[in-house]
């Protein structure tokens, strides 16, 4: 445990800053941070911002931010668990895009923007105004405050598009954005922010969880890489900017070692990492990281020696683990599989993740239940925090370097420029984890991911049966690889650079990213994965707007297609 994050997790606990409501200003419950009573000094500043950080922490918290953009997509299902995960259907709506305007994921997140935006204004609001007079550190701190609120709006920018712009705290009820207005909000933010040099150009302990101005670029370019879904009119050309800006600062290059990127120490030492979430199991204040309870069953702590029972929950699409070379290292760094033995007793077999998964519901079609703790491989990507009584102390790597990088190829490829730079990008990121070399052909080529609807497999009651009651073993009935896949419309049609495709979902699996990752290659709303129909209305690329907000708010209209 680092002393620089628990004094950074501590100002969080200190000044965080809440909201009841979006919009409901008057209702909010805060610290007081008034002129009368405070003095700057350095580290004040530190504690100034960090409210509009706090939020963050929902990426990994229950249903954060990791669930918005994993769920929806073909890499992470929830199916129901011997134990539960029915959990009303909310896991099955996401899988299957049937979500509405009360899904908690997509208005959870919804709600944290809005609590970071609010909290970055607030503080904003207050230094301009010198209420909060910091002296020469003034301008910088505005700057960086901006830059996090950017960071915020990139995020609504992605996930509900038509959102209010907010610039200031007030009481006053906003006016909807369209997401052509958001998106050049952010642009305009974040170039100003980057161009005026005021951001931090270090990358040290004091920038590791701030926005220094590499991660301004990286939030930048990732708007930029992904402008034609949020716009129509594709940027390669700034987004390839963006990553060389942060790959000529030569402050960042990959960690020898891919599972380096997400230990339990993780910190500035780490010259990946761009830009971090910090999470710690003690030092914790409005979120934490407890994604670990949803990627293990109970029975867990037997194999990894903790005191507490996970509740099992998620695991790994087959489809998407069928797509790995066998010698890529990133399958066993990303993924747990195979037979998973106490702690202390290597003879004692605790569960098996199998690399199959019958179905959400694992109902047959008889309507016997036919759940089990063995089905899919679990999340192995982060490192088992052995030290905790529950919540992890992992860091998030928000941004990673590998990013640029890929970015760059991307833009490259899609440019038509200078692609055999392209390729020794990806190569490089490939060698690091003993991944064969591919070409040029191999990026252009289609995907390995095989699309279509998965069919329930061989897996009959009486084997189950006979697994479940202790008189048998998996292994006896063959049910991994026993699922047809059936492919219809356009589930054989080509995925325009389709390897490049699949290295970013191979190096940034359960990172969130993959929703907007299939959206820009075009398999969000053309492909059939699992038991996902695809949606060929494109909707559900855009979340709905939170009932709530539109029963509170007069002037919001819906997303089309809800």
């Amino acid at each position: 445990m680092k002393a620089y994050r628990i004094g950074f997790i501590i100002l969080l606990i200190g000044i965080f800053l809440g909201t009841t409501s979006c919009f409901e200003l008057s209702e909010e419950v805060y610290s007081e941070i008034t002129e009368e009573s405070f003095s700057a000094s350095e580290q004040d500043v530190v504690a100034l911002v960090a409210s509009a950080y706090t939020p963050l922490g929902f990426v990994f918290d229950w249903q954060g931010l990791f669930d918005n953009q994993e769920e929806p997509a073909d890499v992470i299902i929830t199916p129901v668990r011997p134990n539960g995960w029915d959990d009303g259907g909310t896991y099955q709506r996401m899988h299957k895009h049937t979500w509405t305007s009360q899904q908690w994921q997509p208005w959870n997140v919804y709600l944290e923007c809005y609590t970071g935006i609010n909290n970055a204004n607030r503080v904003k609001d207050q230094v301009e105004a010198d209420e909060l007079p910091l002296g020469d550190n003034k301008d910088a701190t505005i700057a960086e405050l901006r830059a996090i609120r950017a960071l915020w709006y990139s995020i609504l920018l992605d996930t509900h598009g038509n959102v209010p712009i907010v610039t200031a705290f007030t009481d006053e009820i906003p006016e909807q954005s369209k997401r052509q207005q958001v998106y050049d909000f952010v642009v305009s933010e974040l170039t100003e922010v980057i161009e005026s040099g005021l951001l931090s150009k270090e990358a040290n302990t004091e920038t590791y969880a701030r926005i220094n101005q590499w991660t301004a670029y990286m939030i930048l370019m990732r708007v930029y890489l992904n402008a034609e879904v949020y716009v129509g009119t594709a940027q390669w050309s700034k987004a390839l900017d963006c990553a060389n800006a942060v790959i000529s600062s030569g402050l960042y290059s990959l960690s020898p070692n891919y599972s380096d990127n997400f230990r339990v120490d993780l910190g500035a030492s780490n010259k990946e990492v761009i830009f971090a979430v910090p999470y710690d199991d003690i030092y914790n204040s409005a979120h934490v990281f407890n994604q670990n309870a949803k990627w293990y069953p109970p029975v867990s702590k037997r194999h990894f020696g903790w005191s507490y029972q996970c509740w099992g929950g998620s695991c790994a699409n087959p489809q998407f683990i069928d797509s790995y070379d066998p010698l890529d290292e990133r399958l066993e760094k990303t993924w747990l599989g195979g037979p998973q033995y106490a702690y202390n007793d290597e003879n004692d077999l605790v569960w098996t993740c199998l690399n199959y998964l019958p179905s959400l519901t694992c109902k047959n079609e008889t309507g016997e239940s036919m759940t089990s703790i063995d089905y899919g491989y679990r999340v192995n990507k982060y490192e088992q925090d052995l030290e905790t009584t529950f919540y992890w102390s992992n860091d998030f790597p928000y941004f990673r370097y590998a990013e640029a990088l890929l970015t760059k190829a991307e833009c490259l490829l899609r440019l038509g420029e200078d692609e055999g730079t392209a390729v020794n990008l990806v190569n490089q990121i490939r060698n690091r984890v003993s991944a064969p070399v591919v070409t040029l052909d191999d990026l252009k080529g289609d995907t390995k991911i095989k699309y279509g609807l998965v069919s329930w497999g061989s897996l009959t009651y009486a084997q189950w049966k006979k697994v479940t009651d202790g008189e048998a073993s998996w292994g006896e009935f063959g049910v991994e690889g026993s699922q047809i896949i059936t492919q219809s419309g356009d589930d054989t049609t080509p995925v325009e650079f389709g390897g490049l495709y699949d290295e970013w979902g191979w190096e940034f699996a359960c990172e969130a990213q993959r929703r907007i990752q299939m959206i820009r290659f075009g398999t969000y709303s053309t492909k059939n994965w699992f038991n996902h129909e695809a949606v060929g209305d494109k909707h559900t690329q855009l979340f709905p707007i939170p009932l709530d907000e539109l029963n509170s708010n007069s002037k919001l209209e819906q997303n089309p297609g809800y």
